[in-house]
């Protein structure tokens, strides 16, 4: 039981006492987040699945519960097509933004030894998120492009005889486009965890004779999995719902689920939409379970 005092004005002792059991009062703490989650979460959630049971043609929706939305989704060879494409971007630049996320990190804690430049350093490799993910996207476009810069160089110096088309317009620009825009998701949460390793288990290990590999492989790496595991969830969520990167790197090339959803959202078929969303939604929930099932990030939370 929690005792709820009221006291009068200038008197020394309660005037009155409410008894409020402790499970109430634990309710009650969790009942604004609870309303917040509730509200911006769980309700939208629920609204996509029952519009993706709903049926539609070309000019509007109608309340029903049909399931051809989810067998078009999942019995077309083209949309799997695209989820795998999905998927292999999703593993690519993970792969990228891990190695050097963690690299990076590394760098950051264990060989910049005062906090203010770590602060400054850190601070530096955020300055391009003060510009808008559209801009840093398109920012590529001149430098791969047919006349680009490193076309233009690569030509002149007599390494290549024509311009390299893949550069831009292809998976290539795709990748690199999203490496750029999500490698700093990796490298904070790492660089979080590797701050938080005693420096004394280093110690500890250099005084027993471990090389610095094998303090890396052995001490470092082992306590910086959380971190890793909290930048994969961030870096594979974005990814995979990444749709603009996709349509303007790939020059309308390449496909992938979100920018699926985003052509039927602009022919109106918005049940098909949401059936997608809600399959993709699936898919990125047992990603994530399976990560959490690896590695456990409660302690960083």
């Amino acid at each position: 039981m929690v005792e709820v005092r009221f006291l009068g004005v200038g008197e020394p002792k309660p005037k009155r006492v409410i008894r409020v059991p402790l499970g109430l009062v634990s309710y009650l703490q969790a009942t604004p987040l609870a309303l917040i989650l509730g509200c911006f979460l769980l309700l939208p959630i629920l609204m996509i699945a029952t519009v993706s049971f709903w049926d539609y043609d070309f000019a509007q929706m109608y309340p029903d519960f049909v399931t051809f939305n989810y067998t078009e989704t999942l019995g077309s060879w083209v949309t799997w097509k695209t989820y795998l494409n999905t998927l292999k971007f999703a593993l690519i630049v993970w792969t990228i933004t891990l190695f050097v996320g963690f690299w990076v990190a590394y760098f950051l804690a264990f060989h910049v030894r005062t906090s203010a430049m770590q602060s400054v350093l850190f601070l530096v490799c955020t300055v391009p998120f003060l510009t808008s993910n559209i801009i840093r996207m398109i920012s590529w476009i001149p430098v791969l492009g047919r006349n680009g810069l490193i076309n233009s160089a690569l030509v002149n110096a007599g390494i290549v005889p024509q311009p390299i088309e893949w550069l831009l317009y292809s998976d290539f620009a795709v990748v690199l486009a999203m490496v750029h825009l999500y490698t700093l998701f990796m490298v904070t949460p790492i660089f979080n965890t590797m701050m938080r390793i005693d420096r004394s288990l280093l110690e500890a290990a250099r005084d027993a004779g471990a090389s610095g590999w094998q303090i890396l492989t052995n001490v470092i790496l082992p306590l910086s999995k959380p971190g890793m595991a909290i930048g994969t969830i961030f870096v594979v969520t974005l990814v995979m719902a990444d749709f603009s990167t996709v349509q303007v790197m790939s020059g309308g090339q390449s496909a992938s689920v979100a920018l699926m959803m985003k052509n039927q959202m602009s022919l109106l078929q918005y049940p098909a939409a949401a059936a997608n969303a809600v399959v993709l939604l699936i898919l990125v929930l047992l990603m994530v379970a399976a990560i959490l099932r690896v590695v456990d990030i409660r302690k960083e939370l």
